[in-house]
């Protein structure tokens, strides 16, 4: 066990031998810490917070009352091999959620980046790849394998199917399953989840060039309207773009996927 000396950790606390706690961390009252976590500097479990399994949690992060984190994941096939849950800098992850460790047969390593949102309830399955500046409102579920890239926003109640990708800035509206991928800067919303145009709120908060979003609104009806397959239709803007935000939607359409897309109606 490595315990920080400015440690603060609260005397009903239980943290089993081989853990590592970093420096300016807080441990409240009725929290339990596995043999092989590692808190990082000034991460701060509120109370009655469950983190176990091989488990990284970084730096400036906090967990909130009731939360468990890397405990073993919700698939049959887990047969008790040692995987991984590493949790970048700065997240907030709020009452009740869930975050397991990875698979075998998926990499072994469920990760989530930096400067993240979880909020109440939300769950995070084995072998998902959260981006940075992730938020997951109440109740939100991201099924195994799931790959949401950053910026992305995820409205309270919703579902992601395993295996779908989620492109950088989309934003899903609350109460959808998204059962196929979503373009980078989709925006996605209805219980079914169609794809219904793009996130603009977004890219104009982020700044975007009004040049890029003028290409990217031609690109999307390219995308919806243009003659041939969605595949053909993305080749072609690969060839006509100078906008590296249409290019980026490209090449997540024309990457490796094991699921199809949300496509324009």
């Amino acid at each position: 066990m490595s315990i920080h000396p400015s440690a603060n950790i609260h005397a009903s606390a239980v943290l089993e031998e081989g853990c590592v706690v970093g420096e300016g961390a807080i441990i409240g009252p009725f929290c339990l810490v596995g043999a092989n976590v590692v808190l990082g500097p000034r991460v701060h479990l509120k109370s009655h917070v469950v983190v176990a399994g091989i488990t990284e949690i970084g730096e400036d992060s906090v967990v909130f009352a009731f939360a468990c984190i890397g405990e073993i994941p919700q698939d049959l096939k887990f047969n008790g091999e040692e995987t991984r849950l590493i949790i970048g800098k700065r997240n907030r992850i709020r009452e009740g959620a869930t975050l397991n460790t990875g698979t075998a047969g998926g990499g072994g390593i469920t990760k989530v980046g930096d400067d993240c949102l979880i909020m109440t309830g939300a769950h995070v399955a084995h072998d998902a790849q959260i981006g940075n500046n992730v938020i997951m409102a109440n109740q939100v579920a991201i099924a195994g394998h799931c790959l949401i890239e950053d910026n992305v926003i995820i409205g309270g109640l919703s579902g992601i199917h395993q295996f779908v990708r989620v492109g950088r800035g989309a934003i899903i509206g609350a109460v959808t399953m998204v059962t196929n991928d979503v373009i980078p800067y989709g925006l996605v919303q209805s219980a079914r989840g169609e794809l219904d145009g793009l996130n603009l709120v977004g890219l104009k908060r982020r700044g975007v060039p009004r040049k890029d979003i003028t290409a990217l609104r031609a690109a999307y009806q390219a995308l919806a309207q243009g003659e041939g397959a969605f595949i053909e239709r993305a080749k072609r803007l690969a060839a006509d773009t100078e906008s590296d935000y249409v290019r980026e939607i490209v090449d997540f359409i024309l990457g490796t996927t094991d699921r199809s897309f949300l496509t324009p109606s």
